[in-house]
């Protein structure tokens, strides 16, 4: 291991906690929040305006927090995301009245989307091409844990009273912001200096999005939407269709979807770097669009139990492979403005985190097969966006970096 691996790998460990805790807090909420919102005598349509606030918030402020740390610095940012995002756990487990909920699930969105752009920026500005797809990979990875473990720790908490676990996600938060002054500042004030100098001021958000049409990686940032947007559909409808197709219980359904989510975590932490050198990302990106759209047409084949894991767990980990390897090549296309493009990821994120549960849940209820034809055919579809292949073979590449 290197030097850098070696000062690099006490940050990362951080960011990986500091986004692990942030979604196993986001997480915790999830399986009680039906019960919370018969308190205010509310239910599914309350619940959907509480999603769609909060992937609005984050769809409106992710261009802001990456073009912000690219000023102000990463760790500022990443600070004050994890703060914005206890803030709200704090008012989701004080509020009785509705409003007070929407405004904490918005508070919360602003959060995630000034700190997961920062983050993203934080690893393209500590790695080199060659280690990038890897950092990526564990920021996922932690990503993806966080949102398989909260569901049933917040399940488990909720036994103690049906508010204590949104306590507990406030102060996880507390503890990743204090956590956070460990981090050393991984950009220069010279490059922020910079990044202020080449900037009139702030970008109004629509002139923002209309700017990354023209941006070198604007097909990667189509493909994150696409990405998204498969995934967010396939879980929005996933309980539902097994349901109505296979007669599961919730037990069964939470083992198929934990087991599948559990072999994407590690696909990324231990194959993604090999993948990464032995294809290159294109060939990578290219390769899980068509195995995720051929594993949406499988699901819709009945057979038994063992057939349903082994297709959702192919599903998982090849999406596992997609996020943080377009995530790279952005990074690799943004120069020194990674707040600016990490922000645009995460906003394009945020997009098809709405825009899939909307679509999905309509589809279904017209026809369970839809969401998953339709899916595959949009990954599909995204093979168009990948161009041609931009890294070279691992021997080469391994000869050009020497």
């Amino acid at each position: 291991m290197s030097a850098s691996s070696r000062r690099f790998g006490l940050p990362l460990l951080i960011l990986m906690l500091n986004l692990f805790i942030a979604l196993l807090g986001q997480g915790m909420v999830i399986p009680i929040l039906p019960d919370y919102l018969k308190q205010f005598d509310a239910a599914g349509t309350a619940a959907g305006y509480l999603v769609a606030a909060f992937g609005a918030a984050q769809f409106l402020f992710s261009p802001v927090g990456g073009q912000l740390s690219d000023r102000f610095g990463r760790k500022k940012l990443i600070m004050t995301g994890l703060f914005f995002t206890v803030v709200s756990d704090y008012l989701f487990a004080i509020s009785h009245t509705l409003g007070l909920l929407y405004a904490a699930r918005f508070i919360g969105g602003i959060g995630l989307g000034l700190m997961v752009p920062s983050v993203m920026a934080y690893v393209a500005d500590s790695t080199t091409p060659q280690t990038r797809a890897k950092g990526m990979g564990y920021l996922g990875a932690a990503m993806n844990l966080g949102m398989v473990l909260g569901p049933g720790l917040g399940g488990l908490i909720a036994g103690f009273g049906i508010r204590v676990p949104y306590y507990c996600a406030a102060g996880l938060g507390l503890i990743a912001t204090i956590l956070t002054l460990l981090l050393r500042e991984s950009l220069p004030p010279e490059l922020r200096r910079t990044a202020g100098s080449n900037r009139r001021g702030r970008e109004p958000l629509l002139r923002g999005i209309a700017d990354s049409f023209r941006t070198p990686y604007f097909r990667y940032l189509l493909l994150v939407l696409v990405m998204t947007f498969g995934l967010v559909n396939y879980e929005t409808v996933y309980a539902l269709f097994v349901e109505q197709k296979y007669g599961f219980d919730a037990g069964r359904i939470s083992i198929v979807i934990t087991l599948g989510a559990v072999i994407g975590i590690v696909c990324q932490l231990w194959l993604l770097d090999l993948l990464v050198r032995r294809l290159g990302e294109t060939k990578l990106i290219r390769l899980s669009l068509v195995v995720t759209a051929a594993a949406l047409l499988l699901m819709l084949i009945k057979i038994n139990l063992f057939y349903l894991l082994t297709v959702s767990a192919l599903f998982f980990a090849f999406n596992s492979f997609l996020r943080p390897t377009v995530g790279t090549l952005i990074a690799n296309a943004a120069g020194d403005r990674q707040g600016y493009a990490s922000g645009l990821n995460t906003t394009y994120m945020s997009l098809g985190s709405v825009a899939g549960p909307l679509l999905a849940g309509a589809l279904f209820d017209r026809q369970p097969n839809s969401p998953y034809i339709l899916g595959a055919f949009i990954l599909l579809a995204a093979l168009s966006l990948t161009g041609r292949s931009e890294r070279t073979p691992a021997s080469e590449r391994k000869l050009n970096h020497e």
